[in-house]
């Protein structure tokens, strides 16, 4: 499992978009980026999530950040978790967890005692350089997409 920290250069990733697009890590060097993780399309508490993200779509576009959901569903899926919701966000894909493990989200989890391997709902900000800057566990759904916000306004101003 990768135990990543801030100051560490974020792993080299290939994401699916559902739109059939594909962008790599190298592709958005020179800009910030937030990658979330979340774990499932359509359940509670990921469309919270996504549609808070979404509602703050455009402020983390004015701040010139690529922003963007992933998880291990499948493009079908995302296609039509955006479209029932109304997402801005991109989604990518990742049903075979290459990102996903590579970001050492994939973890074992214990829920009712029951114990079972899954996705660690994280979000990661990467800074212009390619190297990870803010590391945000998601303990709580609600007001998650706002804090990884100011997490990035925080970064921003400290680096100008």
């Amino acid at each position: 499992m990768t135990h990543l920290k801030s100051g560490d250069p974020a792993p080299d990733f290939v994401l699916h978009l559902d739109d059939g697009s594909i962008v790599k890590k190298a592709d958005l060097v020179g800009r910030p980026v937030v990658l979330f993780f979340y774990p499932e399309d359509d359940s509670g508490g990921c469309t919270d999530e996504n549609q808070e993200f979404s509602a703050l779509s455009d402020a983390f576009s004015t701040r010139d950040t690529f922003l963007v959901g992933v998880s291990p569903d499948s493009q079908e899926s995302h296609v039509k978790f955006r479209a029932k919701y109304g997402l801005k966000v991109p989604l990518a894909f990742d049903p075979d967890r290459l990102v996903i493990e590579s970001f050492g989200l994939w973890q074992l989890k214990k829920l009712y005692g029951r114990e079972f391997m899954g996705l660690v709902r994280t979000s990661f900000i990467i800074d212009a350089e390619g190297n990870i800057v803010g590391i945000l566990r998601a303990t709580r759904i609600k007001g998650h997409a706002a804090k990884v916000l100011t997490a990035l306004d925080e970064f921003l101003a400290s680096s100008r």
